[in-house]
């Protein structure tokens, strides 16, 4: 079957501007091999990824440490959570304008200011700017989507966004077990101090190593239109965050969903009669686009789910008649399958998107996880089931979010890879938000003698496999190449206005 990947290293028509047309962008004096560009942006990702995560098994430990209440210590959580969705969006766009190597070294040091912050914060309230600091570095993935599409060849382009895609994914599920083993053993600051040296070597390569873009796009950003965005953003996100403490039901927790919809409405509205827009409108509208961004969220809300459900279930005592009576570290063992499994995929992504096509690999995956989650719905009795599930998932996962990050560059244009592989992001972090938020419901709502009761997981468990169903069913409407490359050539185009 052919490969549905539009050429994706291959420029297509459009407001770009190249060397020796930007005043800011100097000539390259020399190549750099790809293996090398690649290892430098994965080891980024990794930084990030597994900051995203470490912090949940440890949360228990900052709330004794820092003398402050549960509520506040999921604020490690929120505010890093928010702060991703922000910046992601906004960064991707600022390295198409830009610079993807600048912008990838500024975001990492942000990254490593932050770190830095939280590794010598002696306060919660320090912790959560530090974190809200590090959220921002959330634009490495976009950025290093439009860099592999820049400079490598184009055999080369699917299979390294491939695996940095599987990277988010892998880095997370392996900082909830650093995470753990690190806090038990070594004490939180170091949560922070060993990452902190990972990002500082990424960022130093990075500046060494990577060229600068070959490609620009055209215009300035649009601050209105991205402070809306931000707003919008932050409050329902904040919105949705705080129903594990106020209630779905709750008039605090109702005012902000709704408000944050509305102000995210009126951002969209703004956008579509901006001469200049931050979000090209009509690139959302492209098929290729639109739909993969909803199996971005849909991804997003199962695999958060999963890393959330599975250590506490682990770690519920044998007398519950499910749980297993695994220790912090042991509970987060489970989930060593889910990232090994992303990883494997991630590395050979490029041949199955050659051989079967992205969109094949996008429809599978989602059916493997739907497949993952539906079994340890009827299946939690003994630890293997996890474990069985848990390699599953790393498998249908590695295979979805591996073959969406090669789709929306093949369906857009490269002046706008940056901006359309930021928001994709964001839309695999608002599916986790909710994913993560309605599980927490359920569990909270399900409780037995003072321990979360069996049904409640058993209902994130078939809420994941109905939204993984869905996924299938987006996946199915993702254009064959030959439409999506259409889309992106025009997309590219001015409009008979401009």
């Amino acid at each position: 079957m052919p490969s549905d990947q539009p050429s994706a290293g291959t420029p297509q028509p459009g407001p770009i501007v190249r060397h020796g047309g930007h005043p800011h962008v100097p000539e390259r004096t020399h190549e750099v091999h790809p293996n090398v560009i690649l290892a430098v942006l994965c080891s980024a990702g990794v930084a990030y990824a597994v900051l995203s995560s470490a912090v949940i098994p440890a949360l228990p430990t900052f709330q004794h440490a820092l003398h402050a209440s549960e509520t506040g210590t999921t604020w490690l959580l929120t505010g890093f959570l928010v702060s991703a969705s922000v910046g992601t969006s906004v960064i991707g766009r600022l390295g198409d304008m830009y610079g993807k190597e600048r912008l990838l070294l500024w975001t990492l040091l942000i990254l490593a200011a932050g770190t830095l912050l939280a590794a010598v914060s002696d306060s919660l309230g320090m912790l959560i700017f530090a974190r809200v600091i590090q959220g921002v570095a959330g634009g490495i993935f976009p950025l290093a989507f439009s860099i592999a599409r820049d400079e490598f060849p184009p055999n080369r382009v699917a299979g390294s966004i491939g695996l940095m895609s599987s990277i988010l994914g892998v880095g997370a599920g392996f900082g909830l077990v650093i995470g753990a083993l690190i806090a038990e053993h070594l004490g939180w600051h170091w949560l922070f101090w060993i990452p902190l040296v990972v990002t500082l070597i990424a960022a130093a390569a990075t500046w060494k190593w990577i060229p600068e873009s070959p490609i620009r796009a055209a215009g300035k950003i649009n601050w209105t239109a991205a402070a809306v965005m931000s707003t919008g953003m932050t409050v329902l996100l904040i919105g949705i965050a705080q129903t594990s403490t106020w209630g779905w039901g709750s008039p605090k927790s109702l005012a902000l969903i709704v408000a944050g919809t509305l102000i995210t409405a009126t951002w969209v509205a703004l956008e579509a009669r901006s001469d200049n827009p931050l979000v090209d409108m009509t690139m959302m509208r492209i098929r290729g686009v639109w739909t993969a961004n909803l199996a971005a969220f849909l991804l997003g809300a199962g695999m958060y789910s999963s890393f959330i459900i599975f250590p506490e279930f682990a770690q519920l005592p044998k007398s519950t008649g499910f749980g297993f009576g695994a220790s912090v570290l042991d509970s987060s063992l489970y989930l060593l399958p889910s990232a090994a499994g992303m990883g494997l995929l991630g590395s050979v992504t490029g041949k199955i998107a050659r051989r079967y096509g992205s969109k094949s690999a996008l429809v599978s995956g989602s059916a493997v996880t739907a497949f993952a989650f539906f079994w340890i719905a009827v299946q939690h009795a003994h630890p293997y089931d996890m474990l069985i599930t848990s390699a599953l998932l790393g498998v249908g996962i590695g295979l979805a979010f591996s073959a969406l990050g090669n789709l929306i560059v093949g369906a857009v244009p490269p002046h706008q890879t940056g901006v359309a592989s930021g928001m994709n992001t964001v839309m695999r972090t608002l599916g986790g938000a909710l994913g993560g938020q309605i599980s927490a419901t359920f569990i909270a709502d399900n409780v037995f003698h003072g321990l979360p009761a069996l049904s409640g997981f058993t209902d994130t468990f078939w809420m994941a496999t109905g939204f993984l169903i869905v996924c299938v069913l987006a996946g199915l409407l993702v254009p064959q190449a030959r439409a999506a490359a259409t889309s992106a050539k025009l997309a590219a185009e001015p409009s008979p206005a401009g």
